[in-house]
């Protein structure tokens, strides 16, 4: 197992992982539980809450991804090609959905005529015109690109296991906090 301070990653990165999974984990849950929720004050406190996490998720993955562009991961891990391959893949699209499914929202959001205010302080620009027809299709890609997060996510952390648990790489330590 790699031990050595460069085989881990950035302190800085470390925690954009940590938080973003949090962030994403929470949205995603707080999403299905207000979804069947009847029209409420406690819905429309939940809905404002998602749009919050939603726009903070946005604004951490610019963050991550500038600090990602800025500051390289460690080296890959010897690992057979197919599977490289595939981590790369799952995390492109990763990173692709950490920015589709806020924005997806956000679209969602403007196009039913609910602006958005962050955290009740910050009102957001609507990037597309009141359109119910729009709202339902965009309220539906929304939902489906929301899903393929989730897939994506459930495939990275059953990556991470299987070189824990089964190839004993050392590669979930370079993620985990603390452990310098």
């Amino acid at each position: 197992m790699p031990s050595h301070p460069s085989a881990r990653h950035h302190g800085l990165t470390i925690f954009l992982h940590w938080l973003l999974a949090l962030a994403i984990v929470g949205a995603f849950g707080m999403g299905l539980y207000m979804s069947d929720l009847p029209l409420s004050p406690t819905r429309l406190k939940l809905f404002n809450w998602h749009k919050w996490a939603g726009m903070t998720i946005l604004a951490l993955s610019a963050l991550r991804l500038l600090w990602r562009l800025a500051k390289r991961a460690p080296a890959d891990l010897a690992m057979p090609a197919w599977q490289a391959r595939a981590a790369h893949a799952v995390h492109f699209l990763l990173y692709l959905c950490f920015f589709a499914v806020p924005l997806s929202g956000w679209a969602y959001s403007s196009a039913a005529g609910f602006p958005i205010v962050w955290f009740g302080v910050l009102p957001l620009p609507d990037f597309v015109p009141v359109d119910k027809l729009l709202a339902e299709t965009l309220k539906e890609r929304h939902e489906q690109l929301a899903w393929l997060l989730a897939l994506l996510v459930l495939a990275h952390v059953a990556g991470a296991l299987k070189h824990h648990w089964i190839d004993r790489d050392g590669l979930l330590q370079r993620m985990l906090p603390g452990r310098r």
